[in-house]
């Protein structure tokens, strides 16, 4: 049998094309539910024997086209485990051998990784051979370097280390195409930025926004090309993560690191709505979410005392206060993007949230009664929008995420008022009314729903 699917028929007097074998005895290429279902829609005549064979062959052909996920996860940790491998051979003998010879073992990873990418560059291997050789490169650059640093007494830190390492092996994403590649140098550079801003305590890393810029077109491809792919939804937490680890390392700790986090979920939680990520499920869209958990937990934070009332306006570093600035900025700009290319719908408090408090933290020098009266509304209502759009969708996750943003500003008055301990028992059973009652409403519509579709496909 080649590789296409084989069908023996025969031809009836209705004219229509029926199996001389049972169709489990032939090859389909596919998952057993597919297979069933076809092979019902061909024994009910609904469909015929060629279009079976059409649909099969479609199938066929993508599912050899696929790379295979689990031979490159395990190409990958092969190149893993074989380059720590020989790092530990090295390192058993490493005190006996001359320098000499520790110059060329020090070398001699580097060199073979180099040779495993040109050939899977040069022959056009398959998706494994690329990120297991990238990976095993990029391991070999940092053992070379750690080992030569060692040989010969340069001397150093963490970050010049990190710092040289990340920008050997920056070019290998775009030379070999290595979505492995990109991950390791996303990793490497948060490290970077958060060993110089929160353990070293030395300067602001700058060079880490370069390095961030660096991997974002390469990204911006993935996106369009392969915006489905499992290592783009990965990719999809992990670059908005790195960037929220890292804009720490640029504020001295002060009150304004508030405003710079605040105008960063927002700026993220805008990206999430444009129609690339829009168009995924939500537990790819890691933007949104980020965003979304990002900006909730801080204005809970906002909506205590202290913030307004110990952390009057003051005289902020430039860098601090320019940082700020680009992200209210940038978070704007995609919003009036969305609102250009037609991509807001209906209106969605969460967008304009980090502008609101960022109007508000401008007046601060008159007062810090209303700030606080405000934020805490504007948190209420956040969690009233969270349970709408969850209603709207049909999510349990985004309504009870909205229902528990509520419950979490309740607990947060809890300690900071003087409310009546009878006021207060009665809030908390009014939100735990809200819970069963607001779930049980979609339960209802997903049922209502469920009916009427069943209604129609039967008319």
């Amino acid at each position: 049998m080649n590789r296409f699917v084989q069908f023996n028929r025969y031809e009836n007097r209705a004219g229509n094309y029926t199996l001389k074998y049972p169709l489990s005895n032939t090859y389909f290429g596919m998952n057993s539910k597919l297979e069933t279902q076809l092979a019902e829609l061909l024994e009910a005549n609904i469909i015929s024997a060629d279009i079976v064979q059409k649909i099969t062959l479609f199938y066929h052909t993508k599912e050899e086209d696929k790379p295979n996920r689990l031979f490159v996860i395990f190409g990958i940790l092969g190149a893993l485990l074989t380059g720590l491998g020989l790092i530990l051979i090295i390192a058993h003998n490493w005190d006996d051998m001359p320098r000499s010879t520790k110059t060329v073992l020090a070398f001699f990873p580097l060199i073979l990784g180099q040779i495993a990418c040109a050939y899977s560059h040069i022959k056009k291997k398959s998706t494994a051979w690329v990120e297991s050789s990238a990976t095993f490169l990029i391991l070999a650059v940092g053992a070379a370097i750690s080992l030569v640093s060692q040989i010969y007494n340069i001397p150093g830190n963490l970050s010049n280390f990190l710092f040289v390492w990340i920008a050997i092996t920056a070019p290998l994403m775009y030379l070999l195409g290595s979505k492995v590649a990109l991950v390791i140098h996303l990793i490497l550079s948060t490290w970077y930025a958060s060993y110089l801003g929160y353990s070293y305590k030395g300067p602001i890393p700058w060079w880490y926004l370069l390095q961030f810029a660096w991997a974002i077109p390469f990204y911006i491809t993935l996106l369009k090309k392969q915006p489905k792919s499992n290592m783009t939804g990965v990719l999809n937490w992990l670059i908005p993560l790195s960037a929220a680890i890292a804009i720490g390392t640029f504020t001295n700790g002060d009150t304004l690191v508030c405003m710079m986090y605040l105008g960063f979920f927002g700026f993220l939680y805008n990206i999430g709505q444009v129609s690339v990520f829009k168009k995924q499920k939500l537990r790819r869209n890691g933007p949104a979410i980020i965003g979304s958990l990002g900006s909730s937990f801080l204005l809970t934070i906002l909506s205590f005392e202290w913030f307004w009332k110990d952390a009057p306006l003051e005289s902020y570093p430039l860098a601090e206060l320019l940082m700020t600035v680009a992200l209210f900025l940038a978070g704007a700009a995609v919003l009036i993007y969305l609102y250009l290319k037609k991509q807001i719908k209906s209106f969605n408090l969460f967008q304009y949230a980090f502008i609101i408090i960022g109007a508000l933290y401008l007046t601060k020098s008159f007062g810090y009664v209303h700030g606080i009266i405000l934020t805490n509304i504007l948190v209420a209502t956040l969690g009233l929008f969270a349970i709408r759009i969850g209603i709207n969708k049909n999510s349990y996750g985004i309504l009870n995420y909205g229902l528990l943003l509520i419950t979490v500003l309740i607990i947060c008055r809890f300690f900071d008022t003087n409310l009546d301990f009878v006021f207060r028992g009665i809030l908390f059973i009014a939100v735990g009314a809200g819970f069963f009652f607001t779930n049980y409403l979609l339960l209802k519509k997903q049922g209502k729903n469920a009916i009427n579709s069943n209604t129609k496909s039967h008319e």
